[in-house]
């Protein structure tokens, strides 16, 4: 009875205000987790393994995630929307662990990837990359660079298209389609990732040249091909 007297007015708002906290609190925990377990661990004195994993607990004695719990990690875990994180039991003692499934620029060297061999079931057509208009003159010309990350992220399809939950950013206003058996046929590699992102260490230099672009697309305000030339 008590919880139908406070439901109206002040009550309500209080609620929805906490909510709004919450979710402030697991994006604000979100991002940390993506540069200690992506780029920072070692700069913050954690100790990260080569399979890219850290014991929870370690992560949670740092003074960056004190005021978390590891509800709130499993929380955000579980509900991200891009499936970025991965939890374990380490296979030894059982503590738990968990890293980012990609985007690395610390060196990892097994992240379960699945490579991808030309011909099988899940060697896509295309895969796209997604970008900005303001990048679109020099990645015509020099192709596309994995910069100072290990792989350059690859989507199956564009976002909100079925099974495409990651692999760009939501406010991308470039998409460029990439032919993945010219590439793989010139030695190129790639690979899934656990959460269904496309990754590749494209060529000696780091890069997918303009030579496996198969199409480009302006995707705001209004969609529209771009010329490759």
């Amino acid at each position: 009875m008590e919880m139908d007297r406070n439901r109206g007015g002040k009550g309500r708002r209080g609620r929805r205000g906490n909510h709004g906290e919450e979710q402030g609190r697991d994006v604000h925990l979100s991002k940390s987790m993506s540069y200690a377990l992506r780029h920072g661990a070692n700069k913050m004195g954690l100790l990260m393994g080569t399979d890219g994993f850290l014991f929870v607990e370690e992560l949670l004695a740092h003074p960056q995630f004190r005021s978390y719990s590891l509800e709130d990690v499993e929380r955000v875990v579980a509900t991200n929307d891009k499936q970025r994180f991965k939890l374990r039991s380490h296979p030894k003692d059982g503590r738990l662990q968990i890293r980012a499934n990609q985007g690395h620029t610390v060196q990892v060297m097994d992240l379960d990837l699945k490579p991808v061999l030309t011909g099988s079931p899940d060697c896509p057509a295309e895969a796209v990359h997604g970008s900005y208009l303001r990048h679109w003159s020099s990645i015509q010309q020099h192709g596309l660079s994995r910069m100072k990350r290990t792989h350059i992220h690859l989507a199956s399809g564009l976002p909100g298209e079925d099974g495409v939950i990651s692999g760009m950013r939501k406010d991308c206003d470039l998409a460029v389609f990439i032919d993945v058996p010219k590439a793989l046929a010139d030695g190129i590699e790639f690979f899934w990732s656990e959460n269904g992102v496309l990754l590749t260490a494209g060529d000696a230099e780091g890069k997918l040249r303009p030579k496996y672009f198969s199409r480009a697309l302006r995707l705001r305000p209004t969609r529209c091909a771009l010329p490759l030339q």
